[in-house]
């Protein structure tokens, strides 16, 4: 592995994922930027010690193997600065989802259009060799599954379009600048540590364990293809350091349909299991901008980045809802 790497928006959810990996199997330091809009201090804190830097400064030398730096990607500057001496940027900071992008359009422009290029363009001007961006299955919009790379794009909603928007710049900029640019399309991602996420497993987990009713979108038969949190780091680490795949886009996903009345159906079985009491389940309308199907085939990823997903969703549900019960056990003990 490259000895530094800034990784932004590394405070969420899959950003702490993939520095638990790297600091337990690499010999690296690691730089998170990040404005601290959903993740905190103190997750990162859990990990490992963390040292505090200045954004303002104009240099950080790279001598600490975990430091964080407060600060927004919409701010160019200070991410460039911070940037300096990496040999790698995971970019990950973004706004996620379907619907805020629907409600707000521009904001999703101003955060993950911007973003991303202040980060290309970070890498530009620092001479850092190697960019990972975290896109999604979003740009490929209502297309007939399995999504594959050669797909031509046509976004559903503002989130895919401003997704495709963050492709296009990293082609653009390895083509013009040579930042070798790899875009990595996430399907939904699930697992221990997603507290603050708001996707379908994540809520319905929540939603139960809060005595609350599952609520689906729809009539349900809307398709996912959902992978485990530890599949989606391990993908993001190979593309951090496989060779020539400079300017590539890949699907990261386990090559399975899963509707979203099955999701909830195993969810609830392992809750049963778990001794959650089973919770009612209720169908709202449809959301604008929601994809009817979605799946990956993932052979250029196994092929070229020599990855591929391991968890089964079964067991990767399984220990998502331990997580959960874990967490609400230790609240309730700490409230006593």
């Amino acid at each position: 592995m490259p000895k530094n790497i800034l990784i932004t928006g590394g405070l969420g959810f899959i950003g702490l994922a993939v520095i638990r990996r790297l600091l337990a199997d690499t010999d690296v330091n690691i730089r998170v930027y990040d404005n601290h809009s959903v993740g905190t201090r103190a997750g990162l804190a859990a990990i490992a010690e963390v040292k505090d830097l200045d954004p303002n400064a104009p240099y950080a030398p790279w001598n600490t193997r975990l430091s964080l730096a407060r600060a927004d990607v919409k701010d160019g500057d200070r991410l460039a600065s911070m940037a300096s001496g990496a040999q790698v940027v995971i970019h990950l900071a973004a706004s996620t989802g379907v619907a805020p992008s629907v409600t707000d359009p521009l904001m999703d422009c101003r955060e993950n259009v911007l973003g991303t290029l202040n980060a290309l363009d970070a890498c530009r001007t620092e001479d850092i060799g190697r960019f990972v961006f975290a896109s999604s299955g979003a740009p490929l919009g209502e297309q007939v599954p399995p999504l594959h790379e050669n797909m031509a794009p046509r976004p559903a909603s503002p989130y895919g379009a401003s997704k495709l928007a963050g492709e296009g710049y990293c082609s653009a900029y390895w083509q013009a600048f040579g930042v070798e640019t790899v875009a990595l399309r996430f399907g939904n991602v699930y697992g221990p540590g997603s507290d603050n996420k708001s996707s379908v497993v994540a809520k319905f987990i929540k939603q139960a364990l809060s005595g609350e009713t599952l609520e689906i979108y729809g009539d349900g038969g809307q398709t996912r293809d959902f992978i485990y949190i530890d599949d989606i780091a391990s993908a993001i680490i190979a593309a951090a350091n496989v060779d020539n795949v400079g300017g590539e886009v890949f699907q990261i996903a386990t090559n399975a349909e899963t509707t979203v009345n099955e999701i909830s159906a195993q969810l609830i079985r392992v809750l049963s299991d778990a001794g959650i009491e089973t919770p009612d389940v209720i169908h709202a309308d449809a959301r604008c901008g929601d994809v009817k199907r979605n799946y990956s085939d993932t052979s250029k990823a196994r092929q070229r980045l020599g990855w591929q997903a391991e968890m089964p969703l079964a067991l990767g549900l399984r220990h998502t809802v331990d997580y959960f019960t874990a967490v609400q056990a230790k609240t309730e003990k700490e409230k006593v």
